[in-house]
Formats: C-alpha cells, structure tokens, sequence
C-alpha cells in the first residue's frame, strides 16, 4: 500500500491560512479522558475522523470519550478541496473492523455513536455492506446504543444506499458539504443532486428513519444559496442540518474566504428552525458529530413527552 498525505494537491498554488478569530479558538486536548480515548482507539487499530479531518473539537469530545470512527481505512479515493483526509492507493479492508468498532462503542460506554468512512469508489458497492456489518456488529454488542452513519454518496454504486438501510440505522447522515455553484472547486468527485438525491431514498426506503445533512460556510458562499440548500434538503424531507465554519487544513487546501460570525450562524440556525428542521446546529464549531448523541436525545426525550401528553 502507498499512501501519501495530499500528492493531489501538490500542483495547486499555496493559499495562506488565515488567523482564526477569537470565537474560534479552542484549547489544546490535555485531559486524561483524551489519552485514553487515543490509546483505546489504537489498541483497536481503528481510525476516526476525529484525528484524519484535524476536527477542532477532538479535546472537547475525546474527554467525554466520544469518537467518531471512520471505518474503510484511513485513504480516501477523492481529492476535495477543503478535506484533510489522505488521499492515495486505499487500505485493504479490516475484516474485523465491524466487531473492533462495537469493543469500542462499549470500551467508551457510549450511548450513541457516529460512523462514518472515506469514499470508496474502488469497492463494488463502495464499501455498503461494511456499514452494514458495522451496524450490526454494534446492535448486537450494545443494543442500547443509537446508530447514526455518515455515509458517501455511492455514486453509480446501485443497491448501497438499499444495503445500508436495512441495516437499520437510527440516522442516516451524508452531508451536501456546500452549495452546488462550488462543487466544482470544492467537491469536484461528487454530484449536488445525487447526494440530494441519496437522502430522497433513504426516505423513500423507510420513511421513519431520520435523515440529516451539513454544509460548512465561509467557502465563498452567499447566504441566498444556503437558504436554497435548506430548501433542497426540506424537499427531500431531511430532518437534521449541521452547520459549522470551514477551517483550511493546510495552504494546499481551499482557502477561507471569510469567518462567518456567530450572529450569523445564529440567523442560519433560526431561518432553518423555520423551514421544519427538526434539529439544528449552527455555530462555528459546529461539525456532523459534535454534539450528535446529545441533539438526539433531545429530540427523542421531547418526542415521548408529547406523546405522554397526548395521552
């Protein structure tokens, strides 16, 4: 296996990483909790997306010991502008990946888990029946536990998004990542309406199941197309929407075209909330996991109290 962090991206111009501002700070992860997250993650030998996307909110998260675990190997097929993902000759398949990610769920007693994976456009299926493991293997180890995944978009791979489905998560999650003007520069592997398209047929599938979707802002967006985002997602009956800044990994990467203020994440989320989201975050540190298990929770906890009030 050859693997080198971004040889795609070494032809493109160098693009100076901008200073964050203050809103977006975070501290460095230092806490005990943080080490034994790591050191439980690499006992396992599973990757999560947490380390490979350099997610701002590792610290915060890992002491909590929630992980994201990013199954299908660490090497990405595509090369997307804004993601720090390797890209490269992908990894062999884990055959006991499934059963290594629910010790996992269990090692860190979560309640709810995230699994989510690298594009996978070499596999048949782009790698469906492995989620599908993957989910299985968690229900049987910790039956308790809500399942979301985060998946690609299996382009042109017929059955995937049928295989992952009846797995049965509790929330299917593929993110549209930004409006469709920018697909070109900033996801040029992937098409805006398959992947709208790919939630459309998860609806279709089970209606009962929640679906959910982010985009990150500050890419050279205008607000008029996130609000169309919004109501493209609202026509294919997504119920969660993630919004979260965009942060450039490296001067290889898309650059930040500006820092959306917390005022303005807070205008997003509100717009959202009147368009029939079910749940909504916007915030700069907003990302597709942050806070999932939580946001969940909540909804279901107010679903079973207006359900005992109707009673």
């Amino acid at each position: 296996m050859t693997t080198v962090r971004h040889p795609e991206k070494a032809h493109r111009p160098d693009n100076p990483v901008k200073r964050k501002p203050d809103w977006i700070r975070v501290k460095a992860p230092v806490s005990r909790e943080y080490h034994q997250t790591r050191e439980l993650m690499r006992r396992l030998k599973l990757n999560t997306v947490c380390e490979e996307a350099a997610c701002p909110n590792i610290g915060e998260c890992w002491a909590k010991k929630h992980a994201t675990v990013m199954i299908l190997g660490s090497v990405c097929t595509r090369a997307c502008s804004f993601c720090n993902v390797a890209t490269g000759r992908p990894d062999q398949l884990d055959p006991h990946e499934p059963e290594h990610v629910a010790e996992a769920v269990g090692g860190l007693g979560l309640s709810h888990v995230v699994v989510t994976s690298v594009d996978r456009d070499d596999l048949d299926d782009g790698g469906a029946a492995h989620f599908a493991r993957t989910i299985r293997a968690i229900r049987a180890a910790a039956p308790m536990t809500t399942i979301e995944v985060l998946t690609p978009d299996f382009l042109k791979k017929e059955g995937a998004i049928e295989t992952v489905v009846e797995a049965g998560p509790d929330v299917y999650n593929h993110n549209l990542e930004t409006v469709p003007r920018l697909y070109p520069e900033v996801r040029p592997g992937a098409r805006y309406f398959a992947s709208l398209r790919l939630l459309d047929r998860v609806k279709e599938l089970n209606p009962a199941m929640f679906t959910k979707s982010g985009i990150m802002v500050g890419l050279g967006e205008k607000k008029e197309e996130v609000h169309q985002v919004m109501d493209d997602l609202r026509a294919a009956n997504v119920d969660f929407l993630t919004i979260g800044q965009y942060l450039q990994p490296t001067p290889k990467h898309h650059v930040v075209a500006d820092f959306v203020t917390p005022a303005e994440f807070a205008a997003y989320a509100t717009m959202a909330t009147g368009k029939g989201f079910l749940l909504v975050s916007s915030s700069p540190l907003t990302r597709s996991s942050h806070h999932a298990g939580e946001d969940f929770a909540r909804l279901r906890a107010a679903r079973q109290a207006r359900l005992a009030a109707a009673e």
